[in-house]
């Protein structure tokens, strides 16, 4: 097969409008009275608002977010069921701090455990579960670090299931964030208990500490804590429109603190920015030049769906410039890389990604290739001149 050199050439789209902004004006996110803070959007993991995100904290009660993912993982895996029931030990009974109020010799299931750890806060829920999952709650505290490793939440280390004092036993707000996202996304239906307001057991019903259940239809979780080391803390996430924000909020100074800090971040994110697909598989977003093969053009679109979330109001300032070879030849297979798309929103690049061929095509003749061959070499010569 002869072959014909591949200089670039780039074609700018801009969607939809002609223009594109060369600053963006944005209200500066607020300033929160706590230790530290961090707002994303939970799908495109973009950061709306940090302050010292990574910075090591005690995260107190937070820490009943990792017990119950790792509870749910062995679920997923089928090496736990939410109808077993889980004998009660002296030490999970004795176990202090909050409490789901469950009876030492009695068996309680796994469904009501879990419910116990996500609804109440039962630091004994959380040993019982610790316990027979892992044998005990040291071994369950390893089991936590190699699920948050596998997160790549590289600030945190466990060492109990219920976030009691512990110098060794740290987060972030980074990190929780991470994690918060990872249950959404891979334990849905789990994560749909962060959302009930009241949870009875043994003829004794507890509220859901996340008081901003109440205060806003739209958050649908997570969980709170608390000790004198960390603060009052919280994560929380809301679904308004089809987009999804998570905050985590540590070591503010009384529980209405918390709320009212959580929902600064919340609505200052929703206010002020969305979320939205760009350009998904089936897209074409240019048909180009194909030459020895069986077709004249090839349609050319993203091998991911491209969602962001940016300010609000500037979807029509996005410019997309597309990168690909001007000598595209056959054979061509369906999803070969072929070359980048650039998305920018003023001067900041906000996407990169590569675009693919959506068909395949195979070479032709060789009459129609010698016709190629011969128009390639006079527009190249052509060029050179």
């Amino acid at each position: 097969m002869l072959r014909i050199g591949f200089p670039l050439f780039a074609l700018t789209l801009v969607l939809p409008s002609v223009y594109a902004a060369s600053s963006i004006p944005l209200l500066p996110a607020p300033r929160l009275e706590a230790s530290s803070y961090l707002l994303i959007d939970a799908q495109t993991s973009k950061v709306l608002a940090e302050h010292n995100a990574q910075e090591r904290n005690a995260p107190a009660s937070l820490t009943k977010i990792m017990t119950g993912y790792v509870v749910e993982e062995e679920l997923r895996r089928g090496r736990l069921d939410l109808d077993e029931e889980v004998p009660i030990s002296v030490n999970a009974w004795r176990t202090g701090g909050s409490k789901m109020f469950i009876r030492e010799g009695t068996r309680v299931k796994v469904s009501d455990l879990l419910k116990g750890v996500i609804i109440q806060s039962g630091n004994d829920a959380s040993v019982a579960l610790a316990e027979h999952v892992a044998g005990s709650e040291e071994q369950f505290a390893d089991l936590m670090n190699q699920q948050a490793e596998l997160l790549g939440m590289k600030n945190s280390r466990f060492r109990n299931a219920t976030g009691l004092p512990d110098e060794e036993h740290y987060s972030t707000a980074e990190d929780m964030a991470l994690l918060t996202q990872a249950l959404i996304v891979n334990h849905p239906d789990q994560y749909e208990l962060y959302s009930h307001r009241s949870y009875t057991f043994n003829n004794i019903e507890q509220p859901n500490r996340n008081r901003l259940l109440w205060r806003d239809r739209s958050v649908d979780g997570v969980k709170t804590g608390f000790t004198n080391a960390a603060g009052y803390c919280l994560v929380a996430s809301a679904e308004r429109n089809g987009m999804r924000l998570i905050s985590v909020v540590l070591g503010t100074q009384s529980d209405e603190a918390r709320m009212r800090e959580s929902q600064k971040l919340l609505s200052y994110g929703f206010r002020n920015f969305e979320t939205k697909t760009l350009y998904e598989p089936d897209d074409t977003l240019q048909e180009h030049p194909v030459y020895y093969g069986t077709v004249e053009s090839l349609p050319i679109g993203v091998d991911e769906d491209v969602v962001l979330t940016f300010p609000k109001g500037y979807y029509q300032d996005i410019e997309a410039s597309i990168s690909v070879p001007v000598y595209v030849e056959a054979p061509v297979k369906k999803g070969d890389e072929l070359g980048t798309v650039e998305l920018r929103l003023g001067n900041e690049v906000i996407y990169e990604g590569s675009v693919v061929a959506q068909i395949d095509v195979e070479e032709s003749g060789i009459f129609s290739r010698l016709g190629d061959y011969i128009y390639l070499m006079f527009d190249q010569s052509d060029a050179n001149e």
